[in-house]
């Protein structure tokens, strides 16, 4: 069984240690929120539309110029397109598996760019950004069919992606379907090509855990409701929502690789955070804890000390799994 280091630190629940400047953040989000139209009262292109623009949430984020974008066939010749960043050095160790986030509604891999680009000349990684098919013209299990197949292929060399070391992670929606796609990977394939797995403000349990039920109509980038909508279009009434298949909080982690959860700890999606990291470690896999007090979801995509600092942690992370360190 793997060496756990599994801790919680009191201090990032502590309201008094708070950074001002994610405080003042926070404050920001909140206000520029109720200026802006309620998102589903808008059609779904024209949010999606917004969020590329930069005019939704988060703010822009420039397109990446070295950018290139790659094609795998999937089930029935369906393509799917990849988002592909490498090391600016020229130089790479391997592949990062990025799944983006946006509720399986929203979003797409070059809303991550400026962040994807630090992680590839930071850790010498290949990002590669999967470009799956959304909800709700694409219900589940639209999503993780092509995150599975896409991680297929590349652990068996059928991308123009380098292999020599594997890890796969994502945000938001893009850590749930992380999770699935690493569970898909061990029971269907019988792999596990990744080593490890970089999960930032996970949605785990599409029931919600008590923390989304509790975070009241505030819109601290996200409320109860939006996820609640998130899921209503995702999953078809066909499926339970505790199913493991959905949520992989109940699912069966024994056998996955080492993985970091990162989360702010004024993030709704607190609980899924710290339950799925508890649950991972007592799977026997290994488990590590990255918290930000103060932290909104996803704070990592607006500009702040705290958000740099969470970004090192996830570099050094995948760095030392590379190195072979614990």
């Amino acid at each position: 069984m793997a060496t756990q280091r599994l801790s919680i630190d009191p201090a990032a629940f502590d309201p008094e240690e708070v950074d001002p400047e994610l405080a003042a953040l926070n404050r920001k989000i909140v206000a520029d929120q109720k200026t802006r139209p309620d998102p589903w009262a808008m059609p779904i292109d024209q949010v999606r539309r917004m969020r590329k623009e930069g005019k939704g949430t988060f703010p822009a984020a420039p397109k990446d110029r070295a950018a290139e974008t790659i094609t795998h066939f999937g089930p029935a010749g369906r393509a799917i397109q990849i988002r592909v960043l490498r090391p600016s050095d020229g130089q790479t160790r391997g592949t990062f598996l990025h799944i983006h986030g946006g509720g399986w509604v929203w979003g797409g891999a070059e809303e991550s760019d400026p962040r994807l680009r630090r992680l590839a000349d930071h850790t010498g990684l290949t990002v590669a950004s999967v470009e799956y098919r959304l909800a709700p013209e694409h219900p589940f299990p639209a999503a993780p069919d092509d995150c599975a197949s896409v991680a297929v292929a590349l652990a068996n060399g059928h991308l123009d992606l380098p292999r020599g070391f594997l890890a796969i992670g994502g945000e938001s929606a893009g850590a749930h379907l992380s999770v699935l796609t690493l569970i898909r990977l061990r029971d269907d394939y019988a792999m596990m090509p990744f080593k490890a797995a970089n999960l930032v403000a996970g949605c785990y349990d599409l029931s919600l855990t008590p923390s989304v039920r509790r975070c009241g109509e505030e819109r601290l980038v996200l409320n109860a409701d939006d996820i609640k909508e998130f899921v209503l279009r995702f999953v078809p009434d066909s499926y339970s929502l505790k199913d493991p298949a959905v949520s992989p909080l109940y699912a069966d982690l024994s056998g996955l690789p080492a993985a970091l959860f990162s989360c702010g700890t004024a993030d709704l999606l607190i609980d899924d955070t710290l339950f799925m990291a508890t649950r991972w470690a007592t799977s026997g896999s290994r488990a590590e804890l990255s918290l930000t007090n103060g932290g909104a979801h996803v704070f990592q995509a607006f500009p702040s000390k705290a958000g740099e600092r969470t970004l090192d942690d996830q570099e050094a992370f995948l760095r030392n799994r590379m190195a072979g360190l614990g």
